[in-house]
């Protein structure tokens, strides 16, 4: 189900070409397939900060694959049990957030691929394989093709970036801005020169390793920003936000054609 939507969504990093997507936090699997239906390239579903359990989780995913857009799970925290439940429901990519040392990276790889390049719980009865439908020669040799995704979002990890960004396995670091600027002091701040310059020298320093680099923005300035600079898996807004801005217009548009009119 996710094989070829992983090989489009690589060949495309390996091309030099930026990918877009949002996060979601809505429980409502029809919010993803319009993002898939709207060509975006992939959607974070998010189970650090969003409300959805894993069980619900899966019609987010079968959604994502239905309107052919990557599923990107967001875990709440790195465990064996959050990574290997959102991989068996069929997430194409895994995203870890708080990353701050080569160890909790190399854990992240473990815990998401099979041997000999991990050590994720071995289960082929699960909706990834087909609940054991796909032949277990195709399933272990297609899971490890799983993208994982390290999310630098402290002083910490900034200290130990060169150590993270060493793990193998490893194939994009996203910086988290807000975390970051909440961790040097500014929170909220997220274009402060301080967030700004430390957000720099982890794309540089990523970009050097021939390793992806990832972002969030909510703006369009910030997305152009970040994309010049070098930053090319994009996640831009989220689901709820998106929406609310796309009412809010509308909403100053009627106000305007009501005052017009009368």
């Amino acid at each position: 189900m996710n094989e070829q939507l992983i090989q489009n969504f690589k060949k495309k990093l390996l091309a030099g070409k930026p990918v877009f997507g949002p996060f979601m936090k809505t429980c409502d699997p029809g919010f993803v397939e319009a993002a898939g239906y709207a060509k975006m390239d992939f959607v974070i579903l998010d189970m650090e900060h969003g409300p959805i359990n894993i069980q619900s989780m899966q019609n987010n995913i079968r959604a994502a694959q239905n309107a052919e857009i990557l599923p990107v799970i967001r875990v709440a925290d790195l465990t064996e049990e959050a990574i290997g439940k959102a991989l068996d429901i069929g997430a194409a990519a895994i995203e870890i957030p708080k990353i701050s040392t080569a160890a909790e990276a190399r854990l992240a790889v473990k815990y998401a691929k099979f041997s000999p390049a991990g050590e994720r719980g071995v289960c082929r009865f699960v909706r990834a394989a087909h609940y054991s439908a796909m032949s277990k020669e195709t399933y272990f040799r297609t899971a490890n093709d799983t993208i994982v995704i390290a999310q630098i979002e402290g002083r910490e990890a900034i200290e130990n970036l060169n150590e993270i960004l060493s793990v193998e396995g490893i194939d994009i670091v996203f910086i988290g801005p807000y975390d970051l600027s909440q961790s040097l002091g500014v929170p909220g701040q997220v274009h402060h020169p301080r967030v700004v310059t430390e957000m720099d020298k982890i794309v540089k320093a990523a970009k050097k390793r021939n390793i992806v680099v990832g972002t969030f923005t909510d703006s369009k300035a910030m997305m152009e920003k970040w994309m010049k600079s070098g930053v090319q898996y994009i996640s831009y807004s989220v689901d709820m936000g998106i929406f609310y801005d796309a009412c809010r217009k509308l909403t100053e548009q009627f106000h305007q054609f009501e005052a017009a009119i009368f």
